[in-house]
């Protein structure tokens, strides 16, 4: 399967508590998954290990997004922008 959807890709939030949230996507995780830079944030609660010198507190954490839930959006019409594969040999499926 191809992906249409890279890094530093421009893209919307089509459902979810972030819908029509616009961000770049800065990982790919398993072909179906993406980080957005400053999108569905999430507290992580950290406890201190003093052995290591690791502070504890709440910080806030981006977490993953389904390919599914997302769009390209094309910042020069302010819309969303439909990817499509095509094909120059008919007979390739």
């Amino acid at each position: 399967m191809i992906n249409k959807i890279k890094k530093n890709d421009e893209v919307i939030v089509i459902t979810g508590k972030n819908k029509g949230k616009i961000g770049k996507i800065y990982k790919i995780i398993s072909k179906k998954k993406v980080f957005i830079k400053g999108l569905n944030l999430f507290k992580k609660h950290q406890k201190p290990i003093p052995s290591i010198n690791q502070i504890g507190g709440i910080f806030k954490k981006e977490n993953y997004i389904h390919i599914s839930n997302i769009a390209i959006f094309n910042k020069h019409i302010n819309k969303i922008n439909k990817k499509g594969l095509t094909f120059k040999n008919k007979n390739i499926k």
